[in-house]
């Protein structure tokens, strides 16, 4: 008798638990149904009270890349002719503005301009944004205004880099001023200035505009200093009432020290939430939403009691889980044409990664950091 209520006891807590997770998501759920918006409405109806849409992400994720080409004809009808491309030096936007309204497609030319800001960016997808531009300009009337792609950073120079990241070597690197600081001057100069508006497609740390990230300091008030030079960051202390931040889904850096490196955003919620939600992809906002109010305890919680996901963004997109999150392809043309001495000498961020000898040493470091299946394995296999 006392095993059989014992076993009527844990199956009854067991249920009002699983009944009590499922009522904690309802309201979410909820919200979806009745806010959330596919991702490409999403996105554009922002810049009906939005100059500047910034989308921020983990980089070199094929379904992201694809996202971003089908916005091109919608942001265009929507009265926004630019896309700004992080992986992209300034130096070349003229080159880039011919590119796309060229008579005939260069994809050598694309790869040149790559490697040109970072010797080792060889994943097509982000190439391939060049090429469906120049398809829709060439789809349009003669006389009528281009689509452009801004490219907003500058080529580094690691040439001279010793292998320690010191205030003096990394001026040698970074010679044109910290890269977002620059990024904000071609943005404010290009589209800013003009009263134009423009979609901004950079990494997540470059794409914070409200929220600062926080290290600590021994110095400070609770030992955290908080820093505000994220692109977004400067775009939004200057035109805060036109900048809106949208985080394309992806994982969160953990804690230093702490395992595993990365984390799923809202320990785990935003996927759990969306899988009852039919894992349909998904536009949503985070202030002032039940979504933006789940907690979270990555790296971005640092210095920050209680975080909450609407603390580090304004919106967010949810294509696919992380299960079904693609690599980008490689192209294998990349360094055609191209020395291995020279690009030696500028391969970026070399205080990150291994020694790296000749080409073939290079290709096996470019695609193992493109394996996405291999980079979220502790995402997918939880």
């Amino acid at each position: 008798m006392f095993k059989k209520v014992t076993f009527i006891i844990i199956t009854f807590l067991f249920l009002v638990k699983s009944s009590g997770q499922e009522v904690n998501f309802s309201e979410e759920v909820s919200y979806l149904k009745k806010q959330g918006t596919d991702p490409i409405s999403y996105v554009i109806k922002k810049f009906n009270d939005y100059d500047f849409v910034i989308l921020g992400e983990d980089h070199a994720i094929k379904n992201n890349l694809d996202f971003v080409k089908q916005l091109i004809p919608e942001l265009y009808t929507a009265g926004v002719y630019t896309l700004g491309m992080e992986f992209g030096a300034y130096e070349k936007q003229s080159v880039v503005d011919s590119l796309v309204q060229s008579e005939i497609y260069n994809a050598q030319l694309v790869r040149d301009v790559m490697y040109f800001y970072n010797v080792g960016w060889a994943y097509k997808e982000y190439m391939d944004i060049y090429k469906v531009v120049w398809e829709f300009n060439k789809s349009l009337p003669p006389d009528s205004r281009k689509f452009r792609i801004l490219n907003i950073s500058y080529q580094y120079d690691w040439s001279e880099f010793s292998g320690i990241p010191t205030p003096e070597n990394m001026l040698k690197v970074f010679h044109k001023g910290p890269p977002n600081m620059f990024r904000a001057k071609v943005v404010d100069q290009e589209i800013g200035k003009k009263d134009d508006k423009i979609l901004l497609l950079v990494g997540i740390p470059h794409a914070f505009t409200k929220y600062q990230q926080a290290s600590l300091s021994a110095n400070s008030d609770d030992f955290c200093t908080f820093e505000n030079g994220s692109l977004g960051n400067i775009l939004y202390e200057k035109y805060p009432s036109k900048v809106f931040s949208i985080f394309l889904h992806g994982p969160f850096y953990n804690k230093p020290n702490k395992t595993p490196f990365l984390l799923s955003p809202a320990f785990g919620n935003i996927e759990k939430i969306v899988a009852l939600y039919d894992n349909k992809s998904v536009g949503f906002d985070l202030r002032d939403t039940p979504l933006g109010n789940l907690r979270d305890d990555s790296i971005y919680a640092i210095c920050y009691p209680g975080f909450r996901l609407d603390q580090l963004f304004d919106g967010y997109i949810f294509l696919v889980p992380f299960e079904k999150m693609k690599n980008c392809s490689i192209d294998l043309d990349f360094f055609k044409g191209k020395d291995w001495s020279a690009t030696k000498i500028q391969l970026p961020d070399p205080h990150w990664h291994g020694e790296v000898n000749n080409f073939d040493e290079y290709w096996m470091q470019i695609r193992s950091y493109g394996d996405v299946k291999s980079r979220y394995e502790p995402l997918i296999n939880k």
